[in-house]
Formats: structure tokens, sequence, C-alpha cells
């Protein structure tokens, strides 16, 4: 089955999902939001669905936000721009529990929200070329959503020297910080993630419900108020003049003089 910007296909119970913006990256927009979510959570209810696999088209995995939504954020009502982070912390939820395992194949560069797509999946394979990182405070954003299961994965101190610097890291290094399960060469990812994700469909279906649950059941109660936070947090942000510098100096490819 195909959409416009995200391709499925399904085989002996596993759902490959490849977002499908090559020429953009594979950027999110609210639009490749939606899709991801309506596609996941139609995963979630399919019995025949056991295992979903998580990859892009072209170079990159996913490049963060594409141009066209970050334009457009500048005209937002402070509503709106509640609504869209909550699209977001929804998209990053759902992916992080849904109840059948989940792989990223990461084909290439995984930022910003795309690297929250990459490294929330159960198990993270990413070539050596793969570059990650949370980049949003070089252009005045605050990475406030995936900050909440970034702390869960690496803890408190880790998790501040990607967020705080903004630095991009290579796969060996993510591997190192528990952010990748595996590095794996470019010619083998999709053969990798095959037996990988043929390894899970062995398992009882059941205990593998079970125990995503009992790992989402722990931290519930964390996330529900780490991504509160973070959803105002990313409002209050979306109404400084640093974000505003922000995009203008990213859409102008210029570096942003603050204040």
């Amino acid at each position: 089955m195909q959409g416009s910007s995200l391709l499925k296909h399904e085989d002996g119970g596993v759902l490959t999902l490849t977002l499908h913006r090559p020429e953009k990256r594979n950027a999110l927009s609210a639009a490749v939001m939606a899709e991801l979510t309506g596609a996941l959570e139609a995963a979630a209810s399919d019995k025949a669905c056991r295992v979903v696999v998580l990859t892009g088209a072209g170079e990159a995995f996913c490049a963060g936000m594409d141009l066209g939504h970050l334009e457009a954020l500048g005209a937002k009502t402070e509503q709106e721009h509640r609504e869209d982070s909550q699209q977001i912390a929804r998209l990053l939820r759902l992916l992080y529990e849904l109840p059948k395992p989940t792989i990223a194949a990461v084909n290439g560069a995984a930022i910003a929200g795309g690297m929250g797509l990459a490294t929330v999946c159960d198990f993270t394979l990413a070539v050596p070329e793969a570059k990650f990182g949370y980049t949003e405070v070089r252009i005045g954003f605050v990475p406030a959503i995936v900050s909440a299961f970034l702390r869960e994965q690496i803890g408190d101190k880790r998790a501040r020297d990607l967020l705080l610097t903004g630095r991009l890291i290579k796969a060996e290094e993510a591997q190192a910080l528990g952010l990748v399960t595996r590095v794996v060469p470019a010619a083998e990812l999709v053969d990798e993630a095959r037996k990988l994700a043929g390894k899970l469909v062995e398992n009882s279906p059941e205990a593998l419900m079970a125990t995503k649950r009992l790992l989402s059941g722990q931290v519930r109660h964390r996330l529900d108020e780490a991504i509160a936070l973070a959803i105002e947090a990313n409002v209050q942000a979306r109404a400084t003049a640093d974000f505003k510098e922000g995009i203008r100096a990213f859409l102008e490819k210029r570096k942003p003089k603050w204040g």
C-alpha cells in the first residue's frame, strides 16, 4: 500500500513503514506525522501485524521538521502551537508504547524529531554513516518532547550534553550511549532488520505485548508529567524572539543573530 509520503509493505507479519520523501530527506510535515500516526494506530490493532520496521527512503532516515512546516510556525496562534506539539508528542509516544515490537532501520541522518523517531523504537539498527543530533537549540528551538524520552533512555547528564550542545554524533557514539542497538554496514541494513523481525515473530505475540505493556507502564507516570511540561515549554518557546530569529536564519541559510 502506498501513500503520498509513506510506503507500507507487509510480509510474514512484519509491517515495514518507509518515510518516502527522499527529495526532502524525509522531513516531517503535519501531513507526514498524521499519516505515520494513522499507520501505527492501525498496526497496533491489526492481529496480523507482529512487528513494525521503520526506515527512510534515499540517503536520510529523517532530517527533522520540513522547511514548509517551520516557515508556517511563525504565523500560528498559541493554541495552534499547542496542538502541533501535541501531535508530535502523540506520534512519539505511540511509537514508544506500540504493543508490537518496533525496529528502526536508520539508513542515514536522523536529526531532531527524526532522531526521536529512530531512538524511541525498541531496536535501532544504524549504518556507520548515520548521524544523530538534537540540534534545536542552534536555531532557537527547545528540544522539548524528545527530552522526555531521552532522559529515560540515557539519564540526565548525558541528555543534557546532547540537548544543550545540539551537537551531531555518529552511529558508534549513539550505540555507546545506548540509543543505537547495533551498527551494521549499509549493504546489510535491510537484511539485518528482517532477520531481527523474523526472530521476534517467532516469539509469543501475547508475551511480547504483555512485556511491552509492562515496560511502558513502569514509566507511564513519569512520561505523563514530562510530556505535559514539554508541551507547555514548546508553546512558550515559540513565542520568543530567539525562536522567530532562528526560523528566519534557518530559512535564509545564515547564522542567527541572537538579541
